[in-house]
């Protein structure tokens, strides 16, 4: 049995507010919630319409319906505590650090968080303004990615300012081409908001501007690449130097 109080505890996750009062976020499909199952994260419950996991609880589809922030519920729905990781984890004198401006899309945050897992990176630095991880919808774009990358919220531009012995990477129009520019195993790359790029006091901390070139470099095309297609060519390209 589920209460009405329960239910509506369960459908405040699906707001900032309500997550960040309770700790905790909602993550949908059996096989996310196996994932979750088998890693350090809490799950402080898990709800199904038929029985799958063994500490789960059984539910109609109604009341699944009535928690479920996917268009089409599905059969399992868990409620996981937030984890909380230290800022001081990222450390882009040692690794590579994607570090995200502005990024307002949950779907592009999630694919940016999934392409990070892909390409070995297991840090994302964000400004505060930046789109919630534990959005329903980031959450579901992760694919279970979200589990095995940080995420960190902060003043960026103040962190960049911190970073020492580490390039900072951003991408701008007047930038060096991607492909001849020298990119090291470490450092920081930034990527800005998807309508009006980075911003003026994160651009002042990136020392090494660069640019996907279109082909051929002379055609007038698109003004700009979709955030997340921009992050993965520049993460194949960071990562084929490696």
């Amino acid at each position: 049995m589920i209460t009405r109080a329960e239910i509506l505890d369960i459908k405040a996750l699906a707001t900032k507010q309500g997550r960040e009062e309770q700790g905790a976020f909602i993550a949908e499909g059996e096989k996310l919630v196996a994932e979750i199952r088998t890693s350090p994260l809490h799950i402080r419950r898990i709800l199904q319409t038929k029985p799958i996991f063994a500490e789960g609880e059984l539910i109609g589809e109604r009341e699944m319906e009535r928690i479920s922030q996917l268009k089409t519920a599905n059969s399992v729905l868990a409620v996981v505590e937030q984890p909380r990781y230290s800022l001081a984890e990222a450390r882009p004198a040692k690794n590579l650090v994607l570090a995200l401006d502005r990024v307002q899309n949950p779907g592009n945050l999630g694919t940016i968080i999934r392409l990070a897992d892909w390409f070995g990176i297991t840090d994302i630095v964000c400004s505060r303004d930046t789109a919630d991880c534990f959005n329903p919808k980031v959450v579901q774009a992760t694919m279970g990615a979200i589990l095995r990358v940080r995420i960190h919220y902060t003043d960026l531009a103040q962190w960049l300012a911190s970073v020492r012995e580490a390039r900072i990477y951003g991408t701008f129009l007047e930038g060096e081409n991607l492909y001849s520019a020298q990119l090291d195993s470490c450092g920081v790359i930034v990527m800005g908001n998807e309508g009006q790029g980075i911003s003026a006091d994160v651009a002042a901390m990136v020392s090494h501007k660069i640019l996907i070139p279109p082909y051929p470099a002379d055609r007038h095309g698109s003004e700009s690449l979709n955030v997340s297609v921009a992050t993965a060519v520049i993460c194949a390209e960071f990562r084929r130097r490696a």
